[in-house]
C-alpha cells in the first residue's frame, strides 16, 4: 500500500503537467488566431450585439485583468471590464419598478397659467394658484413656478418691471401712428428712377394717408411733409401722441424736432427691427402685392393714379382681418333679396369689389 501512494502522486503530477502544457498550447493557438483576425480587420470596427457583450464581459471578469493583459483579445481589456461594470449597474437599476409619481397637469392648465401671468404682471405664484382654485383647478405653488420657468416668464417682482411692446401699444392704441417709406421704380426720360412714397398709418383703425411721392426725399421736402403732418385741421397726426419711425436718415433731426414741438412724441425703433413697425410693413406688402408690383409705371403721374385708386379700394372696398374682416371706412352696401351681383373694378379689373344691386 505504501508503494502505491508515490506511484499515484507521480501519475497525478504527470497528468497535471500534461493538461497545463496542453492549455498553454491551446492558449497560444487562440492568441495566434486573434492576432491574425485583428490584422485582417485592421481599421474596421467590430460591432457586437448586446448578448455578445454580456457573454464576453462575464468571461472577462472570470479571467481577471492581469490575465487579460497577457492575452491578445479582440477588444481591449478595459473595454471588456467596462462592459462588466455596465452589467453591474443594470443589475442594481430599479427604475422599471418605480411608479409614475404625481400626475402632471394638462396642457390646458399650463396654458392658462402662462396666460394669467402675461395678462397680470403683478400676480405672484400664490395669486395665480388662488385664481386657478377659483376655477376648480388644484395646482401646487411649485407647479405654477415650474410652468412659468419653462416658458421663460420671470417672477412677479421682475415681470412687473417690464412692459411688453404689444401691451404698451394696446394701452395707447388710439393715439399711435406709424410712418414709413416704400420704393417704386418708374420709367422716365432719364431711364429707370426710384421714387419714394411716404405714408402714415393710424394703428387703431388702419386708416392710411399718403403724404407724398418724390424721387428726391431731401430735407426741404421732409420739412414740408412735417408741416402737413402737424396741421391742426387736416394733418394726419391730429389727436396722435406717438409717432413710430425707423432709423432711416431721411427722418432728420429737424423733422423729428418739428413733430415733437407740435406735441407728438417720436419713437425711434432699434436698427433692423421691422417687426416693431408691423402695421406699416403690412400695408407696404398689401399695396405692392395687390397693385404696384403688377404694373409698369411710365412717369410719376401713372404712379400717382395707381396709388389713388388703391387707396380708394383699401379704405372702402377691402376687408381687413385685423378689424374683424370689416371695411376700414363705411359699411358694405346693403344686400337686396334677389339682387344682381355687381362688380366694381379699379385699374382695369386688378382691384374688384362685389355688391348686390336691387333688381
Amino acid at each position: 500500500m505504501d508503494s502505491v501512494l508515490p506511484s499515484l502522486s507521480f501519475l497525478l503530477m504527470a497528468v497535471s503537467g500534461w493538461v497545463y502544457r496542453h492549455q498553454l498550447i491551446v492558449i497560444e493557438f487562440l492568441q495566434a488566431g486573434n492576432r491574425l483576425l485583428k490584422a485582417r480587420l485592421s481599421g474596421k470596427r467590430i460591432r457586437f450585439t448586446d448578448a455578445e457583450r454580456v457573454l464576453l464581459a462575464r468571461k472577462a471578469k472570470a479571467v481577471g485583468r492581469k490575465a487579460l493583459l497577457k492575452l491578445d483579445t479582440i477588444v481591449s481589456s478595459d473595454t471588456l471590464l467596462r462592459w462588466h461594470r455596465r452589467l453591474v449597474v443594470q443589475k442594481w437599476n430599479f427604475a422599471h419598478r418605480r411608479g409614475p409619481g404625481r400626475p402632471g397637469i394638462t396642457r390646458e392648465i399650463a396654458e392658462l397659467i402662462v396666460r394669467m401671468a402675461q395678462e397680470n404682471p403683478k400676480w405672484g405664484y400664490t395669486r395665480i394658484q388662488g385664481a386657478l382654485a377659483n376655477l376648480r383647478h388644484q395646482v401646487g405653488r411649485g407647479t405654477v413656478a415650474n410652468v412659468l420657468n419653462r416658458n421663460g416668464i420671470e417672477p412677479a417682482p421682475e415681470r412687473s418691471k417690464h412692459t411688453k411692446w404689444s401691451t404698451f401699444l394696446k394701452a395707447h392704441w388710439k393715439v399711435f401712428a406709424a410712418i414709413d417709406f416704400l420704393t417704386v421704380e418708374v420709367w422716365t426720360g432719364r431711364g429707370l428712377v426710384t421714387h419714394y412714397l411716404l405714408f402714415v398709418i393710424s394703428l387703431a383703425d388702419r386708416v392710411v394717408q399718403v403724404l407724398g411721392v418724390t424721387a428726391k426725399p431731401d430735407e426741404a421736402w421732409m420739412l414740408q411733409i412735417g408741416h402737413n403732418l402737424i396741421d391742426t385741421e387736416s394733418g394726419a397726426l391730429c389727436g396722435k401722441r406717438y409717432l413710430i419711425i425707423d432709423r432711416d436718415t431721411t427722418y432728420t433731426d429737424q423733422f423729428r424736432r418739428l413733430v415733437r414741438e407740435a406735441g407728438t412724441e417720436v419713437i425711434r425703433l432699434p436698427p433692423m427691427s421691422p417687426n416693431l413697425n408691423a402695421y406699416a410693413e403690412r400695408f407696404v406688402r398689401s399695396i405692392k402685392y395687390q397693385c404696384l408690383n403688377r404694373m409698369i409705371f411710365i412717369g410719376q403721374a401713372l404712379l400717382r393714379r395707381a396709388v389713388y385708386e388703391f387707396m380708394g379700394h383699401y379704405h372702402a372696398e377691402r376687408n381687413h382681418q385685423g378689424l374683424g374682416n370689416r371695411l376700414v371706412r363705411g359699411h358694405p352696401i346693403a344686400v337686396h333679396d334677389n339682387g344682381i351681383v355687381q362688380r366694381r373694378q379699379r385699374l382695369g379689373g386688378m382691384l374688384n369689389f362685389y355688391y348686390c344691386k336691387a333688381a
